[in-house]
Formats: C-alpha cells, sequence, structure tokens
C-alpha cells in the first residue's frame, strides 16, 4: 500500500460506512506511533504525523519549549536535554517559537514503510468493523419491543437463527408458538425482546409467544390501531391456545371490536393464522372496573362484580351455573386470562357459595 493507495482507502472507508476522516487519521497516527516505540525506538518524545493530502507518513522527535533554567534556583531538577530545550535555545532556532511549543525533527527510519504499511491496514480492517457495529447499532438500537420481518437461516438444538437484513436474531424454540412449524428458508414475522450491542457483536433476541408479539400483530393488521382511531388497552396470552385482547375508541361512531374482527372476520382471521390458530377473545375496555371484569370474562354472561378492595384490585365474581364453569375456563385458563387482561384478582363464586357468604348482589 502506497500513500496514493492508502488515502484512497481512507476516502473509501469514510464515504462508505460514514466514518469521520479526521479520526481515522488520529487513529492511525496513534497506533503507528505504538509500533515505532515497539519496533524501533522507545523514546517517549516521538510522534507520527500523517499527511491529510499525501498519505506520507513520517515520525519525528520533539523537545518542548519550557523556560530557561535558573541557577538560583536550588529546587529546581533543570532542563531535561533529551524532552526539553530552553526558551532562549529555542528562540535561537526559530524566533517565534513559545513556552509550551515543540521543535519537531524528522526521524523516520528508512525500513518504517513496511511496518507502517501492516499497521495501516490493522487500523483500516478495525475501524471498517467499528463503523459498521456502529451503523447496525443504529439501525437495530431502537427495535426493541417491535415487529420485524426476518428469513429463517439456520437451526440448532435450542435456537432459530433468523436473517433480519444486515444482523441475525435469535429465536428460541422455547419462544416459538406451540405446535407450529418453522421452515428453512421462510420469511416469519418476530417480535424483538432484547437488543443488546455492548458486546462485539450485536446480540437480538426474537419471541412469537411474547404477548407483545399479537400486540403488534394487531396494530399492523388493523388499520384504526394504527390511525388510533381504535385503542388497545392490553393484551393477555396463553400462546398456542388462546388470548384476550382489550380495546375501546373514544370516538362514538367507531365500533372498536368490530373494527378488529373485519369483514367477514377476514382482519382477525389473518391474526389468528399468524399465531396458528390461537383462539383469540376480542373485549371491549370500561374504564368502570366491574364492566371491564365482566367483558373479560366472556363468553361467561350474567356476571356480578363486586370490588372488594379496590387499591388490592380484588373483586369477587358471582356467577350462576350454567355461567360458573365458563367464568372459570378449562383448567382455569378463562379466569387467569381476565386477571392479567383487567390487571385484577379475580375470585369466582357461585351464587350459592356467595349467599353462604353473606354477599349481596342484584339478581
Amino acid at each position: 500500500m502506497n500513500s496514493k493507495e492508502f488515502i484512497k482507502a481512507v476516502d473509501l472507508i469514510v464515504k462508505e460506512k460514514g466514518i469521520d476522516r479526521e479520526l481515522v487519521f488520529e487513529a492511525m497516527e496513534l497506533a503507528l506511533a505504538t509500533a515505532y516505540k515497539k519496533n524501533f525506538d522507545s523514546l517517549t518524545n516521538s510522534k507520527i504525523i500523517i499527511n491529510r493530502e499525501t498519505g506520507d507518513i513520517k515520525v519525528f522527535s520533539y523537545l518542548t519549549v519550557v523556560e530557561d533554567e535558573d541557577p538560583n534556583d536550588e529546587e529546581s531538577d533543570g532542563i531535561d536535554l533529551d524532552y526539553e530545550i530552553g526558551i532562549t535555545e529555542a528562540r535561537k532556532i526559530d524566533k517565534t517559537l513559545n513556552i509550551g511549543d515543540t521543535i519537531d525533527t524528522e526521524i523516520t527510519p528508512k525500513d518504517f514503510g513496511r511496518v507502517a504499511t501492516s499497521t495501516a491496514k490493522q487500523v483500516l480492517v478495525q475501524k471498517m468493523r467499528e463503523a459498521e457495529r456502529n451503523s447496525i447499532m443504529d439501525e437495530y438500537g431502537d427495535k426493541q419491543d417491535e415487529l420485524l420481518i426476518g428469513t429463517v437461516d439456520l437451526e440448532d438444538v435450542d435456537n432459530y437463527f433468523i436473517n433480519l437484513g444486515r444482523s441475525n436474531g435469535i429465536l428460541p424454540k422455547k419462544e416459538c408458538i406451540p405446535g407450529e412449524k418453522i421452515e428453512m428458508g421462510k420469511q416469519i414475522k418476530v417480535y424483538v425482546t432484547k437488543v443488546d450491542g455492548s458486546g462485539k457483536g450485536m446480540f437480538i433476541l426474537l419471541s412469537r409467544n411474547h404477548y407483545g408479539f399479537l400486540k403488534r400483530l394487531f396494530e399492523h393488521e388493523i388499520p384504526e390501531i394504527n390511525d388510533g382511531s381504535v385503542l388497545l388497552y392490553s393484551v393477555a396470552r396463553d400462546a398456542g391456545s388462546r388470548s384476550k385482547v382489550a380495546v375501546y375508541s373514544e370516538k362514538t361512531n367507531i365500533d372498536p371490536i368490530g373494527a378488529c374482527i373485519g369483514e367477514r372476520g377476514t382482519r382477525i382471521a389473518s391474526i389468528i393464522e399468524e399465531v396458528n390458530g390461537e383462539k383469540i377473545d376480542i373485549v371491549k375496555y370500561d374504564k368502570e372496573p366491574e364492566i371491564f371484569i365482566a367483558n373479560a370474562l366472556q363468553p361467561a354472561k350474567n356476571l356480578h362484580v363486586i370490588i372488594t378492595d379496590p387499591k388490592k384490585q380484588e373483586c369477587i365474581v358471582v356467577a350462576d351455573k350454567d355461567n360458573f364453569s365458563l367464568a372459570i375456563g378449562k383448567k382455569g385458563q378463562n379466569a387467569k386470562l381476565a386477571s392479567k387482561l383487567t390487571h385484577y384478582k379475580i375470585d369466582i363464586k357461585t351464587t350459592e357459595q356467595a349467599a353462604e357468604m353473606g354477599i349481596n348482589f342484584k339478581d
């Protein structure tokens, strides 16, 4: 690599990778100074200067201009002639010099070019890697909690590796939807649960069974949610089995549930297909907790909700014999999902149990 090739290489990575040109030269000079001291001379008062236009690399030793030695100052250590020069002597060389300036003398070794070329290549490669890493971090650093589309590239015992474009993400098999089949080479939607750029490379952790995955699907598939006409209050999910999504609208002319279902169920059908046939209950959020809890426990009906502790968010729900099992659900799933959706601890009782407890409720 000659001087012209060196400048071309620097300008190329500056243009392609968006690196500050001066930072490249400063890093190069620092690396070359270290290489010089290691291979030629251990003097600490040596420095490398690279001509920014021609690419010529030269080594200089320098003396720092200091106050003249005072013979009457017994505490003075005097002038270190290896590193310093008094102001009087310095101005014999250059009248414009002041204290703190340096006098440079070129000491470039004849065979320094070989070391300089090797070091320059190492720095350029390092800067390219840093720039690529920073660029990828800029692109993916704010993607946490977002929905991305990638291609299934590789698989090992525990994970799928998803090609996201300029970086790869890891989709643990335990984060897949139970029962779904992931095929190599296929494009899939994934939810980003973690982005970490603190190591040597970018670490992007993905999921398809996270409740956030379903939330982003609704935002992506339902235009009214995307534009804010319909608001998504909360999501509770038992991935692969059943989920509940609470929505509402502040506009009286919009049916939030109907907007999510779509004409002939087309909108919700596409979401269900994406989550491998998972059942999805869309319920209406209400600012009155009694109404919201009753809505969340659907398909059960005719429920009586009694808030027992507003601060702790606890309630008792009374259900008749026709709706008691529906309210609880298979293995308690419906009640658990409703509890997650509403953030209330829900205790479901039959009318007989409620009567024995002395709970009054309206029929």
